[in-house]
């Protein structure tokens, strides 16, 4: 699996903003992908040093719709934090 194929996009919300500040980032990543697989896309696609990657699953939300009903996509959701010395990653241009 290649890198950009591992993690599939940032996780924007409010408590993941305010965890920039202490260096760790959310992602989005492939519901196959391991700590390793992501650790290495992390530290090849944004060039920085990766301490520590946490990984969770996210289940699939019941929703209904008129007289159907279904359930939304399971994910995975990793949440990488960097080195101290570590630069930080540019997730919005300036």
């Amino acid at each position: 699996m290649e890198a950009r194929d591992v993690i599939l996009r940032p996780v924007i919300t409010e408590q993941s903003m305010a965890e920039l500040d202490n260096k760790r980032y959310t992602f989005d990543v492939n519901v196959n992908a391991t700590k390793t697989q992501v650790r290495a896309a992390v530290e090849e696609i944004f060039g920085v040093q990766v301490a520590k990657v946490n990984i969770m699953n996210v289940k699939g939300k019941k929703k209904t719709m008129g007289r159907y009903s279904g359930y939304t996509k399971k994910r995975r959701k990793a949440i990488v934090t960097l080195t101290a010395d570590s630069k930080e990653i540019k997730l919005f241009e300036d």
